[in-house]
């Protein structure tokens, strides 16, 4: 405690000398090393210093030169509205504007704003190089064999062990593993669906779940969900009687950013144990929290084993290995079924090198400085749309993940505005890719998980000069 009272000590007395002009935009803050002398204390406690007001925005590194004053944000943005449009069955799958986004992903001459992954150089890629060699080296065949059909017991255990973060109650035998965790979430619609019955979710959602569910004969019955706490249980509760199956994005919501407080959670999780129709929560995002502790997820609530818990280590760790998992409850049985019919095993070599890395700390310590960057990110980004966007720009305020979702004034199609912006080899996410139904075509979804740099910063002013021209005509 008192390490932490020292740097938190220590970064107020320079919040207050930049807030009270002593210290003005553009000025080069102390060295770590001179704080660590000037004030007695570890460079580990200096470095949470600058970390502290970094994440207020405060501060801004620049590589090979120091920390410097940065700018505040000009103006405090809205938040998007929630959509008040009638619940409904969407059928309008925008294949067509997906494969365009999606169809670019070899370019690398594009600033991707549109992929919801973190960018390598915030990966551990160098530590997981080095776990591949040494899983080579130790498992049977260099890892060439087949895998326990449950997965990887090693790795199912360290997910056990993780769940107590958010108030799990899992044991190994609890996790079946897969290649990632749209294959998880994939396994639970098959498992639990026929063609024809319908599956509520979250609206806007991401895209990747309403192409499964089409291609399944699924009928997807869109919720409105609010940009801060996600789906009202009474909105679910209107349709409980027209549903077969609800998947749910619990924490910080692709693309959204919501997050269901735990009263709504549990609220949810009763009513759909009560009409006894399952729940798919998808939890893909729940490790990459800003605040002080991870949120809980539905599964925390569930007492009767309806919650099946799908998560992966693709948004946090290693998105090319595939690793995912499920802690599907009382549908173990059928989830295996599919596995077996579909997989036949995981990926032996990829799992035990996350099974490695997740254990002796190395997965917190990661996460821990992946959260930092990414919430810097993420206050960096609404400062700069606050800056070069349109009068009148929403744009949400997630407290995770890594999007931001935005809604612009109706004159623009943000379709067209993706077009537009590829001619200046940016990327983003139009909003109408979320949906099955003729909405959201006002809004768009930007990724905050690159590397903050100036380069990057001005990709956003050109983009937003791209809106402004748009409205203007």
């Amino acid at each position: 405690m008192e390490k932490e009272f020292l740097y938190v000590r220590i970064a107020r007395t320079i919040e207050r000398q930049i807030l009270d002009g002593v210290l003005k935009v553009g000025d080069k803050l102390p060295s770590i090393r001179t704080i660590c002398q000037e004030n007695g204390v570890s460079m580990n406690t200096a470095t949470q210093v600058y970390h502290e007001l970094e994440k207020k925005m405060l501060i801004e590194s620049r590589p090979q030169s120091g920390f410097y004053v940065s700018r505040m944000p000009v103006r405090r943005m809205p938040v998007p509205v929630r959509d008040s449009r009638k619940i409904g069955i969407g059928e309008e799958e925008p294949e067509d504007l997906i494969t365009r986004v999606y169809g670019t992903m070899g370019d690398t001459g594009l600033t991707r704003l549109s992929l919801g992954v973190p960018d390598n150089s915030l990966l551990p890629i160098a530590r997981l190089n080095k776990g591949m060699v040494e899983a080579m080296r130790s498992l049977p065949g260099s890892g060439t064999g087949y895998e326990n059909l449950a997965g990887n017991r090693k790795l199912r255990r360290d997910i056990a062990h993780w769940s107590f973060t958010w108030g799990g109650n899992l044991t190994e035998e609890d996790i079946v593993t897969t290649a990632g965790a749209i294959n998880a979430i994939s396994f639970c619609l098959m498992a639990l669906t026929k063609p024809g019955d319908t599956l509520a979710v979250e609206s806007p959602v991401y895209f990747g779940i309403l192409q499964l569910a089409r291609s399944l004969g699924l009928r997807v019955l869109e919720l409105p969900t609010c940009p801060i706490i996600g789906v009202y249980p009474d909105t679910l509760e209107k349709v409980i009687h027209k549903i077969d199956v609800c998947l749910l994005v619990s924490n910080f919501n692709n693309p959204i950013g919501s997050c269901m407080p735990d009263e709504n959670k549990k609220a949810v999780v009763a009513l759909l144990e009560k009409h006894g129709v399952p729940l798919i929560e998808d939890d893909l995002y729940g490790d990459v929290y800003f605040g002080k502790s991870r949120p809980r997820s539905c599964k925390t609530f569930d007492e009767s084993g309806n919650v099946l818990w799908c998560g992966s280590v693709s948004k946090t760790l290693a998105p090319g290995y595939r690793v995912g998992w499920v802690a599907p409850g009382k549908y173990r049985e059928k989830i295996l079924r599919m596995k077996m019919l579909h997989a036949i095993s995981s990926t032996t070599i990829t799992q035990e090198v996350i099974a490695d890395f997740m254990e002796n700390g190395r997965y917190e310590n990661h996460l821990r400085n992946l959260r930092r960057t990414l919430h810097a990110n993420s206050l960096r980004f609404t400062r700069a749309i606050a800056d070069y966007f349109p009068e009148g720009t929403r744009v949400s305020c997630p407290e995770g993940g890594f999007v931001l979702w935005l809604e612009l004034d109706r004159r623009i199609d943000t379709a067209e505005l993706y077009e537009l912006a590829m001619r200046q080899k940016i990327s983003i996410a139009p909003g109408r890719m979320f949906t099955l139904q003729d909405k959201f075509s006002n809004c768009m979804r930007l990724s905050f998980g690159q590397t903050w740099t100036p380069e990057l910063e001005d990709k956003l002013k050109v983009l937003g000069a791209i809106t402004k021209r748009m409205i203007s005509g």
